[in-house]
């Protein structure tokens, strides 16, 4: 039996994790608040976020942060819905795949049946039917894996799009002069606690983008 790409079975939630990483320093940037580097102490004490946060550490006067994205994905509603509608997008086209697959399965199943049966020439159509099924059964799969890659690339770009534009703003408030990603593929291997600022992030990500609409 000829099978479909297996990007139709592949884990969501690892995709998205995969590609939702932002390579390298999310946030290289100097704060806004002032032309010659972070804002002053005085100022970064009234915002919120920064008055409340230890993670606003230095290292040799270098403001850096931690964020790691994949519990940005699983903690933020965005991400929640990101990984849902991925899902519902795959398990639509596994099914057409499925309807296909059993049909092509019922076609081998009676071809093996009636060998026996058919003549040399009736087999040899029959045979030729088959191939030409399989051929379509494989050319609808690798359709289909096309379009779930469309798909991913639309709705991960759209979350990724998303984080830096929350990253920044966190970072901003927090006097942070650059923001690196953990996590396996991040090139961060170790930090301390005091720099991750993924709890912030992903506060300000529901704030600003909650799940559902507020009621009236």
């Amino acid at each position: 039996m000829i099978r479909p790409c297996n990007m139709l079975a592949g884990s969501v939630t690892r995709t998205l994790a995969v590609v939702v990483g932002i390579s390298g320093c999310l946030v290289p940037l100097g704060c806004s608040s002032s032309p010659g580097g972070p804002p002053a102490a005085s100022g970064m004490a009234s915002d919120p976020v920064s008055a409340s946060s230890p993670q606003a550490a230095s290292h040799n006067g270098i403001r850096i942060g931690v964020i790691d994205p994949q519990r940005v994905l699983e903690e933020t509603d965005a991400g929640k819905r990101a990984k849902e509608s991925l899902t519902n997008f795959m398990k639509n086209r596994q099914s057409l795949i499925e309807l296909e697959e059993k049909e092509l399965k019922r076609m081998e199943e009676d071809l093996v049946k009636q060998a026996s049966i058919l003549s040399a020439g009736a087999r040899r159509e029959r045979e030729e039917q088959f191939r030409r099924r399989a051929i379509e059964f494989q050319q609808k799969a690798n359709e289909l894996n096309r379009e779930i890659q469309d798909k991913q690339k639309e709705v991960l770009e759209s979350f990724r799009d998303k984080v830096e534009r929350v990253v920044s703003k966190v970072a901003q408030q927090m006097g942070l002069l650059v923001v690196m990603e953990k996590g396996r593929g991040g090139p961060t291997v170790y930090n301390d606690t005091s720099l991750d600022i993924s709890p912030q992030v992903i506060e300000e990500f529901n704030r600003m983008m909650p799940g559902k609409p507020r009621e009236r």
